[in-house]
């Protein structure tokens, strides 16, 4: 039979569990296709960088892709729904909105030829930084590190000085005094030993933004049917497994966190009605943004 190869780029390092389950997804393919289709991936943004990945799938340089979903909210604003902040707080209401989004995903990407497989969560983001935070005001002024819309927006709300850092480059900026507060998972904090820089992790579980992996349409009609199935049959299973392994990291990195040195604690009263006020001020601002779209989201998941 004639082998098919595909390239899959992701943008996290080999060791995290998202590239992890990228390669069990690979592997499930070729099992489940009897060798016919085989995935290459290329984790650690070394075949694209991460603002790259969807583009080289869009245009048919590569088959298959991996993008965290916010990083796309410029281009198509629905894409942003899993990094308003406050939203959907646990894993449960994460895969609620997942439901509510899916549909209005689906055709947007369809609409540049391409279509969803599954989506997996990160832990939820906690706020780091080298002090305590009492309230909203300790934020006031410091260097914090934006990745995406959604977290440039929170520095302006809060009135820190937002720097752009993606996760490859993490580490070095912490090393260098560059970024000094930020908000992301207890995972992307361990994966750059973030306690050799900072004190605490506030378990705030802003939000719980999704991974994405998405094949090129052209790409996918290339294959028999008896493939196509065994693509969406790894995905359903990998969108399982993600689920519970994106659940073991959350726990595990906040013992990782704990066990080198960093305080982590919940957020005080304060802190937590504050960070509420800025989540429902953006809550707002993404509906007005995206319009009936995005109504049609927030309405979904809240009636779920």
């Amino acid at each position: 039979f004639a082998q098919t190869k595909w390239d899959l780029p992701g943008a996290y390092g080999a060791n995290n569990f998202h590239s992890k389950n990228l390669q069990m997804f690979a592997d499930d393919v070729k099992k489940l296709s009897g060798g016919k289709l085989e995935i290459t991936v290329h984790p650690g943004a070394s075949l694209f960088k991460a603002p790259e990945i969807k583009r080289a799938v869009q245009t048919g340089q590569v088959q298959i892709g991996e993008v965290l979903m916010v990083n796309v909210e410029n281009e198509i604003p629905v894409f942003g729904a899993d990094g308003v902040p406050f939203l959907a707080t646990s894993y449960d209401a994460s895969m609620k909105l997942w439901a509510a989004q899916k549909p209005v995903i689906e055709k947007k990407l369809n609409e540049q030829g391409m279509t969803s497989l599954y989506a997996v969560p990160w832990p939820p983001q906690g706020i780091y930084a080298k002090k305590d935070l009492n309230t909203i005001e300790d934020l006031k002024g410091t260097k914090w590190r934006a990745y995406s819309p959604a977290t440039s927006r929170i520095a302006e709300l809060v009135q820190a000085q937002p720097v752009t850092i993606q996760a490859a480059e993490l580490a070095q900026a912490l090393a260098t005094g560059v970024v000094t507060t930020m908000m992301t998972s207890g995972s992307t904090g361990r994966d750059s030993k973030v306690w050799e820089s900072l004190t605490h992790f506030y378990d705030t579980q802003a939000w719980l933004p999704k991974n994405l992996i998405f094949v090129n349409n052209d790409a996918f009609k290339k294959l028999d049917a008896a493939t196509q199935k065994a693509v969406k049959d790894a995905a359903a299973t990998a969108e399982k497994r993600g689920l519970e392994m994106s659940k073991a990291e959350t726990e595990s990195s906040k013992a990782d966190l704990a066990k080198n040195g960093m305080k982590v604690l919940p957020p005080s009263p304060t802190l937590k009605a504050g960070l509420e006020k800025v989540g429902a001020t953006m809550i707002d601002e993404w509906v007005k943004k995206t319009g009936a779209d995005g109504k049609t989201i927030v309405d979904g998941f809240k009636k779920m």
